[in-house]
Order: C-alpha cells, then structure tokens, then sequence
C-alpha cells in the first residue's frame, strides 16, 4: 500500500479520494505550520508528498524520502519546492493553476473597492470612536469607476481581474514581459503600456504576478516615488515583488495614496509599523480561500497521486 502524507490538514473530500484508492494518508496533526523538522522526520518512508505552499520542500527533504515519486503542490505557485532539484532525483512536482483564478481575481476586486471606498478604515472607526452623524463632506472615498488600473502580470488571474474591473466601468492597462495579440487585448478590452506608463498613470496597480528571480523588488522606492500620490497598490501576487520597508516609507511619506497586501516579503511575518497605517488594508494571503477554490485544488493533488500511483503522467507539473 502506497504511502501519502500530507503536511497540513487538507479538504475533507482531497483525503476522501485518496482513501477510496486505499492509499495509506497520513496528516500531520501538529498546531500551526510544520516545522522542518518534523516534516523531515514524516516523509522518511512515503511515496508521495502533498504539501501547501506555506512548507518549504528544499533538498534536505527531498533526499529525505528516498521512495518519494511525486510532490504534489497545494498552490498555484511552486516557489517553496526545489522543483530543479526534484528533477534530479526522478521527482515529479505539481501544482494547481487555474481553479483559484476567480477567486483571487474576486478578492483583488474587492480590495480596490475596499481602498477607494475606505470600507475597512471605517469599519475600524465604528468599532472604536464611532462617527458624529452623516454630514456632506465627512468619510470621502472615491469611486472605482472611470479610473485606471494597471495589471502586473498578464496570465490567467491577470485577464481576469480585467474582466471584472471592465464590468465596473475601470479602464484597465497592464504590463509584462510579452505583450498580448491585439486580437486578446480587443477581447478583453484592455491596453498594453511600457512600465513607467503604468507605474505614472494608474490610478490602481495590481500585482498578479508569479515570484521570479527578475521581479524581486520591482516595487521598490523609485517606483513609489514615481506613483501617483492618490494611487493605491494591492498585491496578491507575491511578497517579495514588493520591498515593504520602502513601501511603509512611502505610505508614510504620503507619496502613494494607501496599499492593500494578502501577501508578505516574510510572510507570514509582516513589515513592522504597516499595522499602524489607516490606508493599509492586510489581510492573511486569502485569495484563493473559498471553499470552492480550495476543494478544486484538493481534487487535481488527489488524483494526481492516483495517476503517478497507477503509473500514468500526473497533470500539471511544473519541472519536466
């Protein structure tokens, strides 16, 4: 009997598969993350590993598991595995794209509204000092519509989040390493612009983009500076594309209107002194947590230890 552990507890229906195909699961059971160690210490004699993006599954681990056929990524991303690495030792490494694009692209919707309409500042406000009485010129926000948003990283969650800002009556530009045909940038109703255009004149900048080595940083004091002082920047693509200690300086310089991060440089740790700011909307890397995301993203892990199981090529792997 094939042995599968799971570094964190997963949907009930992910594991439900896998016990119908008499797989022997084991959970970790531990509170909080697993720690290194103990993930060292659970994959010794297992044939497959399932495992969130939060675990880092470096070579120590991989050499670990010498039994090891598949790493099944629980997550769109992939940067916490040594895919390369993996590929050394005949190890296939997934993950799970496409089935949360709608709801991260749902969650960056709602952040902007949240932002311009300062939804969360005055939901704090309420629960606090409480407010004096409607009056005409008290709590302004702005309306989303009419504006600029300009997209960082083009694929899937990208086009999206186009498509749902469009609905809202944005303007929506976005920049990437490749541009789009025009035929798919008339489709979808959107403009291509060089970077410093879309850093210049968003009114709202969205990052969707993967971590790469190239992206490190992109957001960096320079950027921020050359940002409109009314923009707002969301990120929920990933932390370190933004430097959050330029960032908090910038938002406490009021060189940019407010920032809305669900994902960290550190996470899960966050960059000290942004808890503080009223324009700054955090939220704990939400963006794909619905019920319906993550049970699709259980579905395709599962059956994915079924098919490398039964001898057959797993779906979606990311280091052939």
């Amino acid at each position: 009997m094939s042995k599968v552990f799971l570094s964190a507890k997963l949907p009930a229906a992910t594991t439900q598969i896998l016990t119908d195909h008499h797989f022997d699961v084991q959970i970790y059971a531990g509170n909080g993350l697993i720690s290194h160690a103990e993930l060292l210490a659970n994959v010794r004699d297992i044939d497959f590993l399932i495992t969130p993006l939060s675990t880092q599954v470096d070579a120590e681990v991989i050499d670990a598991a010498p039994k090891l056929k598949l790493i099944a990524n629980f997550g769109a991303g992939f940067n916490n595995i040594d895919a390369a690495y993996a590929r050394t030792k005949g190890i296939a490494v997934t993950n799970t794209p496409a089935v949360s694009t709608n709801s991260v692209a749902e969650v960056t919707v709602g952040l902007m509204l949240a932002l311009s309409h300062r939804i969360v500042e005055g939901d704090q406000q309420m629960r606090t000092t409480g407010f004096p009485g409607w009056a005409p010129l008290y709590f302004l926000g702005h309306e989303i519509a009419g504006k600029t948003l300009g997209i960082v990283g083009f694929g899937n969650i990208g086009r999206e989040v186009a498509r749902k800002a469009r609905a809202l009556a944005v303007n929506v530009q976005y920049w990437q390493p490749h541009r789009l045909t025009d035929p798919e940038e008339r489709s979808l109703g959107v403009t291509y612009v060089e970077w410093h255009e879309l850093v210049t004149s968003s009114d709202f900048i969205s990052i969707n983009a993967p971590q790469t080595a190239a992206n490190h940083h992109q957001f960096d004091a320079s950027v921020f500076q050359q940002m409109k002082s009314t923009a707002y920047l969301i990120n929920v693509g990933r932390g370190p594309i933004v430097d959050e200690a330029a960032l908090l300086t910038a938002l406490q310089q009021h060189e940019i209107g407010g920032a809305a991060l669900d994902v960290y440089e550190h996470e899960p740790k966050i960059t000290a002194g942004l808890e503080k700011l009223t324009n700054v909307i955090l939220t704990p890397h939400i963006g794909n947590a619905t019920v319906e995301a993550r049970a699709a993203m259980g579905t395709i892990v599962a059956n994915n230890v079924v098919l490398v199981d039964q001898g057959q090529t797993a779906k979606f792997v990311v280091n052939p």
